[in-house]
């Protein structure tokens, strides 16, 4: 019964996992053609002028997110501790708000009804490994 317990966790966190580094690395990897994209999405909002500024910090938080949530499944495995996990799971919350905020102001209501779907897995696994962190309450 524990295995089939820790499964949901484990598959939530590997499918943001799976996320957020593909999402991050593309980033950084094709950084120029990713911040050139979104000058040109965002550039009737109120954040075109923000652009430079924001394209690294969204980077950092999915690879944050995405390599937290990889580690957070070893650990979760191997030493029956979801603290990585978690974080993992909050960093991309986070990540998802910033770029549901992005989409909202862009007026691209498309693109911020998609992320409601990555925003309901982030919060389920939160929930899911919240129960599995030990806390002193």
């Amino acid at each position: 019964m524990k295995t089939i317990l820790l499964s949901a966790p484990i598959l939530c966190l590997l499918f943001l996992a799976i996320l957020f580094l593909q999402s991050g690395l593309d980033k950084v990897f094709n950084y120029n053609g990713n911040k050139e994209w979104l000058k040109e999405h965002f550039a009737s909002s109120p954040l075109k002028s923000t652009v430079g500024l924001l394209m690294p910090v969204i980077t950092l938080l999915e690879v944050a997110a995405g390599l937290s949530s990889a580690v957070g499944i070893y650990f979760i495995i191997f030493e029956r501790d979801a603290t990585i996990g978690l974080i993992g799971a909050q960093l991309a919350t986070v990540s998802i708000l910033a770029l549901f905020f992005g989409q909202r102001l862009a007026q691209d209501y498309e693109g911020a009804a998609t992320l409601t779907t990555y925003f309901i897995i982030a919060i389920m696994t939160i929930y899911l490994l919240w129960d599995m962190i030990p806390i002193g309450y």
